[in-house]
């Protein structure tokens, strides 16, 4: 059985990492941050090694599994060490189009390649094809039926504050997310968005306690149609993959989105320092919890009536384990990492796995890592 080379020792790595230990695995954790490390395998026996890409190159072995939890700026780095050593690779990460362009030498090497299996994406994409499925083999499925997709998650403050967020890390990345354009398709119309503060609108989730929440479209929901299994003859009224803010988001921000908006000289230094002060009035206290948040719906409609509804709902704490972030975003690497060492998934360079038993197994896996998560039949 090969080695994991797991690379990142972060706040998100934990939960997977001591997983993998604790299931027997051989771990090696790789690291600038030695005490930081230590700190992460609470007790657990496992080689710390000072990471470095030539380092990492001079050790691993064919069959092992490169695992990156490092910047994602980082992965391809490592998938070419993984892919020149005869490794597999794993990372939570969006698939870039550099490391999809590895496919061809991952599948002629027999090596598999895996992203986007963390928390979103990752968990949502095993609900999206769960559902997709069960609308495949029930009664109700027609080709002809109108349908709507949602997708929302996000890290919230488990104890909400006047900023309505809260940071775990350095709030840079945030913000340049914020800059980045989206498209999605509302009531079967592209829409195209700038900016994600311009398309808020309310979410009603359809949690066991209703909570109403803000919600706007992230990326480019429609490079997942293909991806989910949408046929291109479908009709879709909506289809948005989305980040999910505590209500009052959008008002709270607004400097925020002022500020992302200046072009002029300067504006990047101004930027880091609003990070930095945004840091110093909203991060996590020591031991405070954050909460995540994560439903994904699927609506077929007959001549304007629902003929299927089924939503998969997560709602997450953080507690004595850790943050409720951690061990859903490590989580589901450590579950494909197992999966790469069963030879589960095949060669190639894959984003979350649409096989209905990997996804039923680790939805299943995943139960205990939530203080909920369910399936419902809206229509039962």
């Amino acid at each position: 059985m090969g080695r994991v080379h797991w690379c990142g020792s972060g706040l998100s790595s934990g939960p997977g990492l001591r997983r993998l230990i604790d299931a027997g695995r051989a771990v090696t954790l790789w690291t600038i941050e030695p005490d930081q490390a230590r700190a992460l395998l609470a007790g657990r026996a496992a080689p710390i090694a000072e990471y470095s890409t030539e380092a990492l190159g001079s050790t691993v072995q064919r069959g092992d599994v490169v695992v990156s939890m490092l910047p994602p700026d980082l992965h391809l780095g490592l998938a070419k060490v993984a892919l020149a050593h005869g490794a597999h690779f794993a990372c939570s990460s969006y698939l870039s189009p550099e490391l999809r362009a590895l496919d061809a030498q991952a599948r002629h090497a027999g090596l598999a390649f895996v992203a986007e299996v963390g928390l979103d994406p990752g968990i949502d994409h095993l609900m999206a094809h769960d559902l997709i499925a069960d609308y495949r083999r029930s009664a109700a499925f027609d080709p002809a039926n109108t349908l709507s997709f949602h997708s929302y998650c996000g890290g919230i403050p488990a104890e909400p504050n006047a900023f309505r967020y809260k940071f775990s890390w350095s709030p840079l990345g945030v913000l340049r997310a914020l800059k980045s354009p989206s498209r999605s398709i509302r009531h079967f119309a592209e829409l195209r968005v700038a900016h994600p503060w311009q398309a808020v609108s309310r979410y009603d989730a359809p949690l066991p306690r209703p909570e109403t929440f803000e919600v706007y479209p992230n990326r480019d929901s429609l490079s997942f149609l293909k991806d989910y299994g949408f046929e291109p003859g479908w009709k879709i009224e909506d289809f948005v993959r989305g980040t999910i803010r505590l209500l009052g988001w959008h008002d709270a921000w607004a400097p925020v989105f002022a500020a992302l908006e200046d072009e002029t000289p300067g504006a990047d230094q101004r930027l880091a320092q609003l990070a930095q002060k945004l840091w110093s009035e909203n991060a996590y206290g020591p031991g405070e919890p954050d909460r995540v948040v994560l439903t994904v719906s699927l609506v077929a409609r007959a001549q304007g009536r629902e003929v299927f509804h089924r939503d998969w709902v997560l709602d997450a704490r953080g507690d004595a384990r850790g943050s409720a972030m951690a061990r859903l975003v490590s989580g589901p690497l450590s579950l494909a990492v197992e999966a790469i060492l069963a030879h589960d998934i095949p060669a190639g360079v894959h984003p979350a796995p649409s096989d209905p038993k990997l996804v039923k197994g680790w939805l299943a896996a995943l139960q205990s890592q939530a203080q909920y998560l369910a399936k419902t039949d809206r229509l039962a």
